[in-house]
């Protein structure tokens, strides 16, 4: 590879063609050569010993040293000098001390083809380490961005795809369902993620991800580029349906007309990129009501009850609209509960009617027998707003005094007998507990209430591994369609108001416990 007869300035040009190639620094290249050189004299004068290389950057003369620690009392002559020799050794330089270190020449010598492979392979490793260093530089800062490249080469379902100064993957999972890619197609994709891994920088693309329309609506918008509209929500179904929520910040533009454009050419232009997917553009509003009625299009919502607090949805609309709402296999209710991250129940008119009355019955019903009063009071507590037994324990004697029909003597016998009610129910709750045998860990599972364990364990949910093996779904409840009619499947703690995401956070809670034990 390199010996004495080497034209010592050519190191120097490969070092410099070898930079502008992998777009390295020069300095890094000659340090990788001057390391892979002390490692090959290692081979020549013993591994014990401390070897350093320097390469005169200006004339590629190559000096090989053996570096050497002061002592007072060297006792290991490969790695120690006494101050004397050191004085000796560096006569022109200045004055050494105890401690400090000098270089011992050593003669030159041509390398043997081991020594030389040797060589060899620690100065690729280095440049190989660089580049991967240099393009990790390079494309951690195109993060969040849309990349561009050509196809190399498809593995195990996988997309390879050649960025010029780089490779990327696109995953299975990541890719547009039925889209047909082939070598040497030039393909657009959202750059999700660069890792450093053992085998160098890993490069994620998508084309699934909900991003990837939102930086396409990025380029193809002048408005949203220049910060006068505003995206604020999207959600997709890969290939077939997508949802992008847009907001006017300067109130003189439509936001839904300047996405469409001139007879649809911008958002023709994403839909075209993302393979004929459909995109449903929605008006952003501070009120979700409105924002939900735009959503479901073309489904027409007659009202929507709102609940911010556990972020649900009530949506009421006609028998004949209940289906566009909906969608094929849910699509469409599904596509509007990622937009708004609300969870949305859709019912007819009827069905609310009729869920109204029964909770109405419900809540009277626990109060004329829990409490012994004539229906009469229990309807009107009900009507007044008081849900439960708890909401009349911790009530104010004021609050129902307001109430008219009901003297201060009323309600403090209402308040009395609600508080002997809670404490004897907790006290059966926690019998009925011990008695269907739950675990202590589903037990003191935070978030859960007594009343909610109970009805878990009826259900022979009784440890936490049967907890965190349950879907949101399976807690809540939700609405399935069985042979076109549309049934409702009710949830295990359904009756406790819990919404889809405190029964996903009960859910990953009790997960992560399990996995961490």
């Amino acid at each position: 590879m390199l010996n004495r007869r080497a034209d010592k300035l050519e190191l120097l040009r490969i070092a410099e063609a070898v930079a502008l190639e992998k777009s390295i620094d020069k300095e890094l290249i000659i340090d990788s050569m001057e390391n892979g050189i002390a490692k090959a004299a290692k081979s020549r004068f013993g591994s014990e010993n401390d070897i350093k290389v320097l390469i005169n950057r200006d004339s590629g003369d190559i000096g090989i040293f053996r570096k050497l620690t002061i002592v007072e009392k060297p006792e290991n002559i490969n790695l120690e000098i006494s101050l004397d020799q050191a004085v000796v050794l560096n006569e022109e330089n200045k004055i050494k001390k105890i401690g400090d270190e000098v270089l011992q020449p050593l003669p030159s010598f041509d390398f043997g083809r081991i020594a030389a492979q040797t060589a060899k392979q620690v100065i690729n490793f280095n440049v190989r380490e660089a580049e991967r260093e240099r393009q990790y530089n390079d494309y951690i800062d195109k993060k969040d961005t849309i990349l561009s490249g050509i196809v190399k080469r498809l593995e195990f379902g996988n997309i390879i795809v050649d960025l010029g100064r780089a490779e990327a993957i696109i995953q299975k999972n990541e890719m547009i369902p039925r889209e047909n890619i082939k070598a040497g197609d030039r393909v657009k994709a959202y750059c999700l993620d660069v890792r450093r891994e053992p085998r160098g920088q890993q490069i994620f693309l998508s084309r699934a991800h909900p991003k990837f329309m939102e930086k396409l609506f990025l380029q193809e918008v002048p408005e949203i580029y220049d910060g006068l509209i505003e995206i604020k929500s999207s959600a997709r179904d890969p290939g077939s349906r997508a949802k992008i929520c847009v907001k006017a910040i300067d109130t003189s533009l439509d936001p839904v007309g300047a996405c469409v454009g001139m007879r649809g050419s911008r958002v023709q232009a994403v839909v075209n990129e993302l393979q004929g997917e459909k995109i449903d553009i929605v008006n952003w509003s501070e009120d979700p009501a409105a924002i939900v009625a735009n959503a479901l299009s073309p489904a027409e919502v007659q009202r929507v009850n709102v609940d911010n607090e556990l972020k649900k949805l009530d949506v009421i609309l006609s028998e004949e609209n209940l289906s566009k709402a909906i969608g094929r296999r849910g699509q469409n209710v599904r596509l509007a509960t990622k937009l708004l991250n609300y969870e949305i129940n859709i019912m007819t008119d009827q069905e609310d009617s009729e869920r109204r009355q029964i909770e109405f019955k419900e809540k009277t019903d626990n109060f004329v027998k829990n409490l012994e009063l004539d229906e009469t009071l229990g309807q009107l507590l009900v009507a007044e707003g008081f849900s439960s037994i708890d909401d009349i324990k911790d009530s104010s004697v004021e609050a129902f005094t307001k109430i008219e029909g009901i003297e201060e003597e009323t309600a403090n016998e209402l308040i009395e007998r609600a508080k002997e009610f809670h404490q004897k129910d907790q006290e059966e709750i926690s019998k009925r507990i011990k008695d269907l045998g739950l675990d202590n860990e589903l037990i003191t599972h935070k978030g859960l209430t007594p009343g909610m364990l109970v009805t878990l364990g009826e259900q022979k949910i009784l440890t936490l591994n049967d907890f965190a093996d349950l879907s949101s779904d399976e807690l809540t409840g939700t609405y399935d369609v069985v042979k076109g009619q549309r049934i409702k499947i009710k949830g295990y703690l359904e009756d406790f108001a819990l919404s889809k995401k405190e029964a996903d956070d009960l859910i990953m809670s009790a997960r992560d416990k399990i996995f961490k034990n």
